[in-house]
């Protein structure tokens, strides 16, 4: 038997044919160039005839002529983004579209940094967005900048050389969450460290700023392993006696909530006999029994973001300054 033969590639000239119009002007359309005029029967007709024939523009073609790309790359690890994260990049997406870029998400692994930044160069993006910017560098600024990538945007605890930083230091967040478990009288805490791959860039930072606080205090820091399973938390409520913590620090809403619910049914009195504090300020923390005590996290909006992408890639600077500050909110969890 034959096989069957792939459907023929429909391109701008197929769609400028049965418009009754020129290859040229299927482009203007279906790139929303704002430079050459087109009467709104026309670009109804154009777009009647793609969207006939099916036709999907070749984005890297779209790019080659234009001498840019119209892509924001977000690298960043699957697992990493949560609730918060996710309904916020949702925005950002939104945001960027209006500026006419369309987003992606780059999560792929790799050694070092500057090995990722050659990865992300071979798509040629416009700008390079980085939410675990903490691992960014000045070489691997200077490879994307040789490549052609214009912004080059990064939320770290540190500024990078040629990257536009905004201050964002999980350290702080740590900080924030231990610093109130001590203005409680809790003294022995344990701080939880997902085993989920990639939360360890976010982790390891916040269980450090709540040994920063402990060092300055009577009060003892334990890292705790917690997969987000009910599985794995029920076996560290299990344990929870012989560990003696009176408090912890469930690196965010969701797996506090998971563990307050596993020490509950291990017999625990929340916030009596153990405190809890989380992150994010979702709203699965007020609809807990007690309401979660917990670390918000004011984020600039993403269209300011986009804006400041925007500006990067247009002029190379993006003026304005802005920052991530975690703020507590105190519940009964506490």
């Amino acid at each position: 038997m034959a096989k069957d033969s792939a459907a023929p590639t429909v391109t701008s000239a197929d769609v400028a044919r049965l418009a009754g119009v020129s290859r040229a002007t299927v482009s203007f359309v279906l790139n929303n160039t704002q430079t050459h005029r087109v009467s709104d029967s026309t670009r109804a007709r154009v777009l009647a005839a793609a969207n006939q024939l099916g036709y999907v523009p070749h984005a890297a073609a779209r790019s080659l002529r234009a001498g840019r790309s119209n892509l924001v790359l977000l690298p960043t690890s699957v697992s990493a983004i949560g609730r918060l994260v996710s309904t916020w990049l949702d925005d950002l997406q939104s945001e960027l579209e209006r500026h006419g870029y369309t987003t992606v998400l780059h999560a792929g692994r790799f050694s070092d940094v500057v090995t990722a930044a050659r990865a992300w160069a071979e798509l040629r993006p416009a700008a390079v967005f980085a939410l675990e910017g903490d691992r960014f560098t000045a070489q691997a600024a200077e490879v994307l900048r040789r490549a052609g990538v214009r912004g080059l945007l990064a939320c770290a605890a540190r500024p990078v050389e040629g990257v536009r930083t905004i201050p964002f230091d999980h350290a702080r967040i740590g900080a924030v969450a231990a610093g109130h478990l001590v203005s409680q009288g809790r003294r022995t805490i344990g701080v939880i460290m997902p085993r989920e791959r990639g939360l360890d860039t976010f982790a390891e930072p916040r269980l450090a700023g709540a040994q920063s606080v402990a060092a300055r205090s009577t009060a003892t820091v334990t890292a705790l392993e917690m997969a987000y399973t009910q599985e794995s938390a029920a076996e560290l409520a299990g344990r929870w006696r012989a560990l003696g913590l009176d408090a912890v620090f469930a690196y965010n809403d969701e797996y506090a909530a998971l563990l307050l619910h596993a020490l509950q049914d291990a017999g625990f009195s929340v916030p009596d006999e153990v405190a809890i504090v989380g992150a994010d300020d979702l709203l699965v923390s007020v609809l807990q029994q007690p309401p979660l005590t917990t670390i918000r996290l004011d984020l600039p909006t993403p269209g300011q973001i986009a804006d400041i992408l925007h500006e990067l890639i247009e002029g190379g600077d993006a003026p304005g300054e802005f920052g991530v500050e975690p703020v507590l909110v105190h519940r009964q969890s506490s």
